[in-house]
């Protein structure tokens, strides 16, 4: 696991540039920092190295192919490397290697086979970059599900890359304006979706794609080499044909070589367990190919309602992990607040990104790797609101359009819009299906489009998703939905900065690429009934745990965010953000809605989530 930073076309004071970004995202890699320029010092690569697959030199980057044609930076896994290396041997390709990296492995097969029949090879985590000196020509590629983040963009003439935003900042300073139709995006969301970041002209590269760049580096060419929407509509038209008992040893089967291949590394590795069914399954298969004892981990809080370190201490005893625990307050988790615009760079506001960076700091103290759960309720439909999407839609789809409208009208247009219950129904009673009822959910339009002033939402993946995409599947396509924008661009990105924060190298079983394809094949009712979600991971999971253990209310992983903004150590934090001079100074969002926003969430009739999303803007505004 590693970082890596770049650029074209700034040529005076390259070296400067080149350690000043590598500096800024030191957490990332740890063990090394260096960098490689071509002659003229026009292209220059930077790398920082978290040692995970072989730790000697001959693991360095920037790395150079054999021939000396090509020069990679790499920041992820390349699983399947030994495969890639045993084909590369094979056809006479390579001879031998001078060491055991998976970088070392993928630059010779990018050299040997191209770039993009590189990547489609190769199932990992991954965002590389490759130079072809002879050609002058470079290449970008971020990984299918968009596990390891990449940013890109021009600043003047000069072309730029990295790991984090930050280390663009670095690179370009007070060059960087704040785009405020992305800022509009994410008052609608909570984050930024990719391709847009906080400031104009520099974007998120999309997962499953590449971008090349040919001197005189000045213009780019995208495009996908996977796709996780035809992936989905593939899976539709190929559904599985065996019964969900075989469905069940199917994802069994490729879990356990996941797992299997997720645990190779030169350095300690360990898993998360919140006690949920996701982590505990990969814990599970982990504790069963494994030969010693599995370290995993876990925090509790002292509020019952968001604790579950009782069931995953439960779990490890059953399985018989190695299992640590942390026990944290309320103050080590708002005293970590200052620390989150640093660490992502750019507005991101799930409030569940502070005790995934407290638990991993927890691993970090014993191992170098840890994987996780996360993805089960995306795949394998878990999450509750999706079986509440459904219940909604059913209690109003057989009362005519005009009724329902008319009614919405009257609820969002009264006195009673300011009883929750009766704005809950205003707010989906006229929805066209249950797409719509979850885009209604998890889009804050009205509030976005008033709070930023002269920002406007850009067309971006959720708003001109095609419903009804997969045919007949409404659910699936919910699900679909939320690994295309909500699973890349909030949960992998909190993952992702959360771990590296305290260099700790995050893997993800459910996102091998087997997995996904497999899970988009399955019929849906092997994944989910009305009562129930996550099917057929639930029966495997009861092959290594007992079901009595297992059964009982998802609580998630979050922070009462409510409590403690209205009524606790964070009010006085709160309105000092909000403070109606200084949003005034700023002169970025609107005085008066950010003054009605906070005045009902005072009185009980405003989201907190939203409130919070506030906060960390003005927080992140504070630090820039």
């Amino acid at each position: 696991m590693c970082g890596i930073a770049g650029f074209f076309n700034r040529p005076k004071n390259w070296k400067e540039n080149i350690i000043r970004m590598n500096r800024r995202m030191i957490h990332r890699g740890p063990d090394a920092q260096e960098y490689w320029s071509e002659g003229d010092c026009n292209v220059v690569l930077g790398h920082v190295r978290l040692s995970i697959l072989d730790l000697s030199e001959a693991g360095s980057q920037p790395m150079v192919s054999h021939d000396g044609r090509y020069v990679m930076v790499l920041n992820g896994e390349i699983y399947n490397h030994k495969d890639l290396c045993k084909k590369l041997i094979s056809e006479g390709k390579v001879r031998s290697f001078r060491g055991h990296s998976d970088t070392e492995v993928l630059l010779e097969y990018a050299s040997a086979y191209g770039f993009e029949t590189a990547l489609t090879a190769s199932i990992g985590m991954f965002a590389v970059g490759v130079y072809d000196r002879q050609e002058k020509k470079f290449f970008l590629g971020r990984d299918r599900i968009g596990e390891k983040p990449l940013y890109y963009g021009f600043s003047g003439n000069s072309f730029v890359f990295a790991s984090e935003i930050g280390c663009i900042y670095e690179f370009a300073g007070r060059q960087l304006e704040i785009d405020r139709d992305a800022l509009a995006l994410y008052f609608r969301h909570g984050y930024i979706p990719a391709p847009y970041t906080i400031y104009k002209g520099i974007r998120k590269m999309e997962a499953g794609s590449i971008i090349e760049i040919a001197t005189p580096y000045t213009e780019i060419k995208a495009y996908k080499y996977w796709d996780i929407m035809e992936v989905a509509k593939y899976g539709l038209s190929h559904r599985f044909r065996g019964s969900e008992e075989e469905a069940s040893d199917e994802l069994e089967r490729l879990l356990k070589q996941s797992v299997g291949r997720q645990m190779a590394a030169d350095v300690p590795v360990g898993a998360f367990l919140s006690g949920g069914i996701d982590s505990s399954a990969v814990a599970a298969v982990m504790q069963s190919l494994s030969d010693g004892k599995v370290k995993t981990f876990s925090i509790g809080f002292e509020e019952n309602e968001y604790n579950e370190a009782c069931f995953a201490k439960n779990t490890a005893e059953y399985l018989g992990t190695d299992h640590t625990e942390l026990y944290v307050t309320s103050k080590d988790v708002t005293d970590l607040i200052p620390r989150m615009p640093y660490i992502y760079g750019e507005p991101f506001a799930d409030s569940s990104q502070l005790p995934t960076y407290l638990v991993s700091k927890l691993a970090r103290n014993k191992v170098t790797v840890s994987l996780s759960g996360d993805a089960g309720d995306e795949l394998f439909c878990g999450y509750n609101s999706y079986l509440a999407f459904r219940k909604i839609w059913d209690c109003i789809k057989y009362i005519p359009m005009p009724f329902r409208k008319m009614g919405s009208t009257v609820l969002n247009n009264s006195l009673t819009k300011k009883i929750p219950k009766l704005k809950l129904i205003g707010k989906y009673l006229d929805a066209e299906g249950v797409e719509d009822i979850y885009v209604r959910q998890t889009n804050a339009y009205f509030v976005s489009q008033r709070l930023v002033l002269g920002g406007n939402v850009p067309g971006y993946k959720f708003a001109e998703y095609p419903l009804g995409y997969l045919k007949g599947e409404d659910i699936e396509n919910v699900m679909l939905m939320d690994m295309l924008v909500y699973h890349p661009d909030d949960i992998l990105v909190k993952v992702d900065r959360s771990a590296m924060a305290v260099s700790l190298e995050s893997r993800i079983p459910f996102l091998d690429k087997d997995i996904v394809e497999f899970a988009f094949s399955l019929p849906h009712e092997y994944k989910a009934d009305r009562k129930t979600g996550k099917k057929v991971l639930r029966n495997v999971l009861y092959r290594y745990v007992p079901k009595v253990m297992m059964d009982r209310p998802k609580k998630g992983f979050g922070i009462p965010v409510d409590q403690w903004i209205r009524n606790g150590q964070l009010t006085e934090w709160a309105e000092n953000l909000l403070d109606d001079s200084c949003i005034r100074r700023q002169g970025i969002l609107d005085p008066e809605t950010v003054r009605t926003m906070w005045g009902n969430f005072k009185r009980g009739e405003e989201n907190g989530a939203r409130i919070w999303w506030l906060l960390m803007f003005q927080e992140w505004m504070m630090c820039n």
